[in-house]
């Protein structure tokens, strides 16, 4: 019995390895074809046209999923069955679009009829195929080949590397042009408002801090008693200290700073808390996301945070202790 697992564990690992070779081999074979297709989405978009992906069987699935990968970075597109699209469905379809078709072999029926219907309505073709001397790998405007040494199938007959390198050719097209476009984060978040992503993508700083009574702030120029009896009003574990002219941030002053200055200096409620408070303190301007603050919190190991204005002047607190409600990680 425990040989038998080990065998079938074996056969499940190379399996494995053999679509991660091909993944391998198709990464190492992109070339200008690549670049001009990235470039012929990027004119598609711009033109406020859209993808159209195209496949059947297994390629069905993997042009519907990239269906939802481009339209979720913002990039519109549909998928067109290549059956249907011979009674009707091409209608779907308009002069302008691209149209990225799939097909291992390159030559299946469905997709090489479609061929020339969609260029003779306008659109501009990219073959996704495992072979580039195939009818579709030749007659299509642009041919994106994967390699693929074999099947990860030992019968050679079920696509299973193929399919794995189409869907990465397929990702790989989307996410270059994500970032050709510039798009950003929050361009993501607001295609993705629903559910514990967009709540997460959407907080901003400004609608977690500590604002107003709750958020104590003084001039630079008072005592170390004053900034602590304001820091105790507002229940907090710092203070913002401000050029009392500009109203600019001068400065922080914090639990550990009251601590440590209680130890060392004589009469240091009298002392003016600019001797004591931090000078250059961390802070995030009020446009940034929750959850980069949270990063900005664990790369600096500190308890609170400054938010400021685009002109440096303290809008509001970020307690690390209220985060965790925020379930931003």
């Amino acid at each position: 019995m425990e040989t038998e697992q080990s065998s079938l564990l074996a056969r499940g690992r190379e399996c494995i390895e053999i679509e991660a070779a091909a993944l391998h081999a198709t990464a190492a074979a992109l070339d200008e074809s690549f670049l001009a297709a990235v470039d012929l989405l990027l004119r598609t978009h711009a033109a406020g046209r859209k993808i159209i992906l195209t496949g059947l069987g297994k390629n069905a699935h993997i042009a519907q999923k990239l269906v939802g990968t481009f339209n979720s970075t913002g990039a519109p597109a549909c998928f067109l069955d290549p059956v249907n699209a011979l009674h009707g469905d091409l209608g779907m379809c308009a002069a302008g679009d691209a149209a990225v078709m799939f097909s291992n072999s390159g030559e299946t029926e469905e997709i090489i009829r479609l061929l020339p219907l969609l260029k003779r309505n306008g659109l501009t073709t990219i073959a996704v195929t495992g072979k580039a001397d195939s009818t579709l790998g030749t007659g299509a405007d642009l041919a994106l080949v994967y390699r693929v040494p074999r099947e990860a199938c030992p019968l050679q007959l079920a696509p299973t590397a193929s399919t794995t390198a189409a869907l990465a050719l397929g990702d790989a097209l989307a996410m270059v042009l994500l970032e050709r476009r510039g798009f950003t984060r929050e361009d993501y978040a607001n295609l993705h408002p629903a559910g514990n992503l967009g709540r997460i993508l959407l907080v901003k700083v400004t609608d977690v801090m500590r604002t107003g009574d709750r958020f104590p702030v003084a001039p630079a120029t008072c005592t170390t008693h004053e900034a602590i009896v304001e820091m105790t009003r507002a229940k907090a574990g710092c203070i913002a200290l401000v050029d009392p002219d500009t109203g600019k941030l001068a400065g922080i002053f914090t639990d550990g700073d009251f601590r440590r200055s209680a130890l060392k200096t004589p009469d240091f409620l009298q002392t003016p808390v600019s001797a004591f408070m931090t000078r250059t303190p961390v802070t995030v301007r009020d446009d940034t996301l929750a959850v980069d603050a949270l990063k900005v919190f664990e790369q600096h190991d500190i308890d609170d945070l400054l938010v400021v204005d685009a002109d440096n002047r303290p809008v509001g607190l970020v307690d690390a202790q209220e985060l965790p409600r925020l379930h931003l990680v």
